[in-house]
């Protein structure tokens, strides 16, 4: 379990590298994707960020049990690929189709599945 969220946690964070790099040749243009404060703008530059953020979560999740040496949660390993795979889908999608946003609770409710399942599996 922990090679593969190390392993996602690196694709993910080289990924969001990459999207940003590409986003930002946009960024220049005032009324690119409906200009700076558009909804549309807003998701896409969010996808991004959030690549980078669920590959740290990843990271913080085989660190923190590499270095205490205690067996991590599967079921927390599983939750944070789950939410780092559909954050950012679910944040393009949603900028694509704005009642593609209904779908936000499945990233969000595996991150925070993830999140309770280390505290009180993994560090209680």
């Amino acid at each position: 379990m922990l090679q593969m969220n190390l392993c996602l946690g690196w694709i993910w964070i080289t990924v969001g590298l990459v999207s940003g790099a590409v986003i930002g040749l946009f960024f220049h243009a005032p009324n690119w994707l409906g200009g700076y404060g558009s909804w549309r703008r807003r998701l896409v530059r969010l996808g991004h960020i959030s690549f980078l953020g669920t590959g740290l979560l990843n990271l913080a999740f085989v660190f923190t049990f590499s270095l205490r040496g205690y067996e991590p949660p599967h079921a927390a390993g599983a939750l944070l690929a789950i939410g780092a795979v559909t954050m950012p889908m679910v944040c393009f999608l949603a900028a694509w189709r704005d009642n593609l946003r209904r779908l936000f609770p499945i990233p969000v409710a595996s991150l925070i599945g993830a999140a309770l399942s280390i505290v009180v599996q993994g560090l209680l």
